[in-house]
């Protein structure tokens, strides 16, 4: 109950919170929007957005100033010889009454614990106390109330002396987190601020429709996902119930694979039964046809001990037959080598000769070769004379033809003019006798 009234948690938990930026001078800056959601704007030009934007930036300024005094709570010796009196005077104050107001608090809280635990206590002692605890809040307010004007006080004191302030920054380490995050969402804020502030009405117009947009597809893609995932789940039934179907063959074809199982297992069982039966009835025979070929054996040794004796006398007749061809080759062969002797010294003789007629066939074909020249020679002059007594022949002939005819035109020619002359005479002599015809007349 007292934590629904006032709940103060420590601004500082040491030196595990580092690279927080504390603002000094410069304002914050913001964050690039989106493109499509970017404002035209990138500065604020009436004075009313510039007021609210210096009001927030004092505001978070003074937060961060406030957020670093739980340092000097727990460090005091740091800042004795560094700030001025009166500022530690005012900065004690402030942690006393910070003080009074936490064991307030934490004495509050203890009390309604005590009071959730003794819930089954009389009911009039339980009014009593909690009667006390409203009384206890209601003397929270004026504490909280100082502990505000203390903190503007020192605020105040602070914006004052920019150089305790660059030294307090400088000498606190960090925040809590609690502070940081408060730290934060004002930043946050201010950027919101700011982008809203930047802001016209057809921008904001045109966000609204970018965000209806994206709503829209959204919804799009969600009704997608949605049939999507219905296929999907129809699918997995489908699945399901061919899955269902293929164990159902499956363990039908088991039955019928352990029903084939049993029935090779009862043929292979008679089938050894019947071979074993054969297996009997096969060695019976076999020691009959073992019985009938021992028999067969000795009839066969006694044939092959026969057959060796007879063997034996013809192997000597043949050896003996054998000898006698064998003398009868070599008189043979000594009978060939005298007469290949003989053979080879004719042989000799006759190549002699042969080398001897070899030498003069030669000679008769070099003075045949030179024959031959000759008369190639010969021959050729023969031709080349008779060619030329053709071509005189056929001179002749072409110039007594051309003399034949240059004479039978020259013959027609004269005569030809011969009768022209004879023509024109006769004209002539017609001429004057038709004239003295006339004359007469």
């Amino acid at each position: 109950m007292a934590l629904n009234i006032l709940s103060v948690a420590p601004l500082y938990q040491g030196p595990a919170i580092h690279g927080i930026r504390v603002r000094t001078e410069a304002p914050l800056t913001l964050a690039k929007p989106l493109t499509p959601l970017a404002p035209s704007k990138s500065k604020l030009t009436t004075i009313e957005a510039k007021r609210i934007m210096s009001v927030l930036d004092e505001a978070i300024y003074k937060v961060e100033l406030v957020t670093l005094m739980s340092y000097v709570e727990s460090h005091p010796e740091a800042l004795e010889g560094i700030l001025q009196e009166d500022i530690m005077s005012v900065m004690k104050e402030h942690m006393d009454l910070c003080q009074v107001l936490l064991e307030n608090v934490d004495a509050l809280q203890e009390e309604e614990m005590r009071l959730r635990q003794e819930e089954d206590a009389e009911e009039r002692w339980y009014q009593d106390r909690h009667l006390s605890i409203q009384l206890h809040k209601a003397n929270l307010q004026p504490l909280m109330q100082e502990v505000q004007d203390s903190s503007k006080n020192v605020l105040r004191v602070l914006i004052c002396d920019p150089r305790a302030t660059k030294l307090l920054q400088v000498q606190a380490p960090g925040r809590s987190a609690e502070a940081q995050h408060f730290l934060q969402s004002l930043t946050e804020l201010r950027g919101y601020l700011f982008e809203k502030l930047l802001t016209n009405p057809m921008e904001m117009k045109e966000k609204a429709q970018f965000i209806q947009d994206i709503t829209r597809r959204n919804k799009q893609n969600q009704e997608l996902i949605d049939s999507l995932e219905n296929e999907v789940t129809a699918r997995l039934k489908n699945r399901d119930t061919e899955v269902e179907k293929e164990n159902f063959v499956i363990q039908e074809l088991k039955n019928h694979l352990h029903q084939v199982l049993k029935f090779s297992e009862n043929s292979l069982l008679r089938t050894k039964q019947e071979a074993e039966k054969q297996q009997k009835v096969d060695f019976r025979a076999s020691q009959a046809r073992l019985a009938k070929i021992q028999q067969e054996l000795l009839m066969l040794h006694s044939q092959y001990h026969n057959q060796v004796t007879e063997n034996q006398e013809v192997e000597q007749a043949l050896r003996k037959k054998k000898y006698k061809v064998e003398t009868e080759i070599e008189n043979w062969i000594q009978k060939y080598d005298t007469e290949m002797g003989e053979k080879q010294d004719e042989y000799e003789d006759l190549e002699s000769i042969h080398k001897e007629e070899k030498l003069q066939l030669e000679e008769l074909r070099q003075q045949h070769v030179v024959l031959v020249e000759e008369f190639a020679q010969i021959r050729t002059e023969r031709e080349i004379n008779s060619k030329k007594r053709m071509e005189a022949e056929r001179e002749m002939l072409r110039m007594v033809r051309a003399a034949t005819l240059i004479q039978a035109v020259w013959k027609g020619y004269l005569v030809r003019s011969m009768l022209k002359s004879k023509r024109k005479k006769k004209k002539r002599g017609k001429g004057k006798g038709k004239a003295k015809g006339k004359v007469r007349k």
